[in-house]
């Protein structure tokens, strides 16, 4: 059994994948006319269509082609590249500094081997008063090998790295721990059927509901829960 994107569609919390798309729309939407917005790591561009009204330019390595090692979660559609502008290693972009007015960075953090010297690098091609739009998962399966390098990042990393240069607009979570675990509850009958060649069975199937309807409860009672685990921060730093 191949792992690809769509063997966790059926998941009844796809619905963070979502939300986090949903967020970085609603800050792409606001943003004025005719600024100049580099998309780093846009793989195949998805949130170019939100951009008309913006100056839009996308960066990647064009190193993943959809497939990776064939371990793990992968793509499993092979990757057009076509469509970006500017391929190097985000560490080391070919573009003069402060000139961008936006920098969207979306799930792409935990694929790199230096987080940090690519955060630094965005910051010298930021104009100051620019923004910094990011996504990354708290705690992220292994997924796109071997392009995966980092599980993931809470809060305490934006409000280091973001310490000195940027003021924090937003920095919220998105998930819970409750919602969290029950996703990983969702993802026995994939894991198994993967990793022990076995089929789960109606007892199995029976105990995932059950648990997965407890944990639904309390999520919708949860306080805070999202300090210990939740699926990732959603990130909008100003540049002072």
């Amino acid at each position: 059994m191949k792992l690809t994107i769509n063997s966790f569609k059926f998941l009844k919390f796809w619905k963070e994948v979502e939300e986090r798309r949903a967020w970085t729309v609603q800050q792409l939407k606001s943003l004025p006319n005719g600024l100049k917005l580099l998309d780093t790591g846009a793989g195949e561009c998805f949130y170019k269509q939100y951009c008309d009204h913006l100056e839009y330019v996308a960066q990647d390595f064009c190193q993943y082609d959809g497939f990776g090692d064939g371990q793990s979660l992968q793509q499993g559609v092979l990757r057009n590249c076509s469509r970006i502008d500017i391929v190097s290693d985000i560490t080391n972009i070919p573009v003069a500094a402060s000139s961008f007015d936006v920098i969207l960075c979306t799930e792409v953090l935990e694929h790199l081997p230096n987080p940090i010297a690519a955060i630094h690098e965005l910051d010298r091609i930021l104009k100051r008063g620019g923004k910094m739009i990011l996504t990354a998962p708290f705690a992220s399966a292994t997924h796109q090998s071997p392009f995966h390098f980092c599980t993931g990042f809470n809060k305490y990393f934006y409000e280091s790295i973001f310490a000195e240069k940027y003021k924090i607009e937003q920095l919220q979570p998105y998930g819970n721990w409750f919602e969290y675990t029950a996703l990983e509850v969702s993802m026995m009958k994939v894991a198994v059927e993967k990793y022990s060649e076995k089929k789960i069975n109606l007892w199995d199937k029976i105990l995932m509901g059950l648990l997965i309807l407890r944990l639904k409860k309390y999520s919708k009672i949860s306080k805070n829960s999202e300090n210990l685990r939740c699926f990732g921060y959603m990130c909008v730093a100003k540049k002072k």
